[in-house]
């Protein structure tokens, strides 16, 4: 399948201010999917733990300039942009120095706007992505701000567990705080509920409360509770290369297809 690359690149960021619901999981295989289907990608790893470059096989030996480098203003974006093992997939890799940068920024100009305008210089280059994934930390900080400063959308991993909806009421709530100050166009791209486990009936209540909450916003692709998607990142590799059979990885690439379909609609709407 060739790509429908648009001249501009989509902006996705994976956000979720809770911890632990599978944002960086989603982040690489879903960039890992959507470069299997032909599109170019870009993930932006934007939190200092620097999970989505480990997981990506990137050695901390190999991140001599980072994000950290793009956001206090010492290297463009294009300058520390890295190929991974998968075709069409690149990365921006993070370190634990990201963390400084929240007090760098403090009185830096254009302090929300530095991923944006980082993004903007690497398009002026030339169209090299269809999509960016930008892999947000679990807070609310100037690094998320930045993300969704430069995003058009927010795509939004949610568990399948009893304080989902407290979550995502959170969430929002930054979303519109982003929306009236610095990015009039942000919008919930979509919902994806992750770690869902069939045999437990709090996934299947959460999953129908999320739906009735927000509607055909929520992906219908559901991601299963796998231990696949647990292991693969120790072995630097997607799910989607470390066991593309498994449950895990192959709601992955339906939800790949699905936001594409989705993004498609969007652009004919």
């Amino acid at each position: 399948m060739t790509s429908s690359a648009p001249s501009k690149p989509r902006i996705l960021a994976v956000a979720n201010q809770k911890g632990g619901v599978g944002k960086t999981t989603t982040a690489i295989n879903l960039g890992t999917a959507l470069a299997a289907i032909g599109e170019s990608v870009l993930l932006i790893d934007c939190d200092p733990q620097g999970n989505a470059s480990t997981g990506l096989g990137i050695a901390k030996s190999k991140r001599v300039r980072t994000v950290y480098d793009v956001l206090i203003g010492r290297a463009p974006l294009s300058e520390i942009i890295q190929p991974t093992a998968i075709p069409r997939l690149s990365i921006a890799p993070a370190t634990p120095d990201l963390a400084g940068a929240e007090t760098e920024l403090f009185d830096a100009q254009r302090r929300a706007f530095r991923l944006r305008d980082a993004l903007a210089m690497l398009h002026a280059r030339g169209p090299e992505f269809s999509y960016v994934l930008i892999d947000c930390p679990p807070s609310l900080n100037q690094l998320t701000i930045n993300a969704l400063v430069a995003a058009d959308g927010v795509l939004v991993p949610l568990q399948c567990e009893f304080f989902a909806l407290e979550g995502l009421s959170q969430l929002q709530q930054t979303i519109e705080l982003v929306r009236s100050s610095l990015n009039p166009s942000l919008a919930i791209q979509g919902v994806v509920l992750t770690m869902s486990d069939k045999r437990n009936r709090l996934s299947e209540q959460v999953e129908a409360d999320v739906r009735g909450h927000m509607g055909d916003r929520v992906y219908k692709t559901v991601i299963p509770r796998n231990v696949r998607l647990s292991e693969a990142p120790s072995h630097g590799l997607p799910a989607i290369v470390y066991d593309i059979k498994a449950p895990g990885s192959q709601a992955y690439i339906q939800l790949a297809s699905e936001l594409i379909q989705r993004e498609r609609a969007l652009k004919a709407a």
